[in-house]
């Protein structure tokens, strides 16, 4: 009887009346504050997709509506009379509700920033890999210690659950440490950067364009054709060669001229090849110096400065040095160098070689008969 007296209080039903009220007025009031906010933003980032005001409206737009009650409810239970522990559990309650939102924000925040730069125009300049694994370990991270923050809050013992997941995690890091020395080996070159999609590398014996940078795999298209497939921590422990980010290319070259050539023609083939780089497009002359004496030719090195990281490109630039080169040294009647050999006997004839059905001529002028060599049959 007591009960229903309890239910019957008109004092009750008017704190009822009071709560529900209070709590319509007030959710009508944020959720016009959440909606003029948004639009404001919405308008100040028109046609600036990546502007900071369109990043805040995309997160103030992941504003929970059922969040947004829940705190027009508890704004609202705190002007009537509650017990004590009425309070405390409104207390836990506010706690709740605010780390739900605040990781809504962090993680719409977090997918927004993750997607802009994997659609982003200048997109080749991110390793779309190593910003996926970035955002989903910040999520987690949010999202867990949001978990242990209520539970925590809520009054539970979360050291024996964080001891767990530790032994856990190591147990389960020893499980897989080759495939996570790959992932890490993938954060690394995503950070780092010493390539990126689209460059070309040579390492080993493997010369080709970066095709695909995985979680665990780097994936290269070679100069044959076919596709080299590298595991991330074995690729970062090699030298890599990255023509890609080749501004110049430093050229040197050699060639040889006769030993008859006289020293003033020698002088102006040097001068010669100068003219001939310095008149090339692309092309910057650093020195050409007449080398030194070799074997069978007179040395010239030739150095210059290509102007760009374009192999096709620097080899029409050799190859129109190389057609001037012979020009010139056809104007100048200088003559490239040829392997040469001479062989001198000294106090003896030269064989004579008899060849089969062919008339045989013997040189009778020298008089030393008994030094004559045979002939060969």
């Amino acid at each position: 009887m007591e009960q229903w007296n309890s239910w019957l209080d008109q004092e009750f039903w008017l704190n009822v009346a009071i709560v529900v009220v209070a709590s319509a007025l007030i959710y009508s009031v944020l959720r016009t504050l959440v909606s003029t906010l948004h639009k404001r933003l919405k308008a100040w980032s028109k046609g600036q997709d990546g502007s900071w005001p369109n990043f805040l409206a995309a997160v103030i737009g992941r504003t929970s509506r059922s969040l947004l009650l829940a705190f027009s409810l508890l704004l609202a239970l705190r002007l009537p009379e509650l017990p004590d522990g009425w309070q405390s559990a409104l207390s836990h309650t506010w706690f709740v509700a605010l780390a739900l939102q605040v990781a809504l924000w962090v993680d719409s925040g977090v997918r927004l920033w993750s997607r802009s730069l994997l659609m982003s125009k200048n997109g080749g300049h991110y390793n779309p890999v190593m910003t996926t694994i970035i955002s989903i370990m910040v999520l987690i991270v949010v999202w867990s210690v949001m978990l242990l923050s209520i539970l925590a809050n809520l009054g539970v013992d979360i050291t024996a659950l964080v001891a767990s997941l530790g032994v856990g995690g190591i147990a389960v890091a020893l499980a897989v440490q080759t495939v996570l020395s790959d992932v890490f080996a993938s954060l690394s070159i995503g950070v780092d950067k010493p390539f990126e999609i689209g460059d070309f590398v040579v390492f080993g014996e493997v010369a080709g364009t970066i095709e695909h940078i995985g979680l665990k795999t780097t994936r290269i298209r070679s100069l044959s054709g076919e596709q080299v497939v590298c595991a991330n921590a074995d690729l970062l422990r090699q030298v890599v060669h990255n023509y890609k980010r080749m501004d110049t290319r430093r050229i040197v070259f050699k060639f040889g001229i006769n030993y008859d050539t006289p020293s003033d023609k020698v002088r102006q083939v040097a001068e010669a090849v100068g003219d001939i780089v310095r008149a090339t497009p692309k092309a910057r002359f650093d020195r050409a110096h007449f080398l030194g004496f070799d074997e069978s030719q007179l040395t010239f090195e030739v150095v210059y400065i290509v102007l760009t990281s374009d192999y096709n490109q620097y080899m029409d630039i050799q190859q129109e040095i190389n057609l001037q080169l012979l020009d010139a040294l056809r104007d100048l009647d200088v003559r490239f160098a040829l392997p040469r050999r001479d062989l001198r006997l000294v106090g003896e004839r030269t064989p004579v070689i008899k060849v089969a059905g062919m008339p045989q001529q013997v040189d009778d002028s020298d008089p030393r008969d008994d030094q004559r060599l045979p002939r060969f049959s």
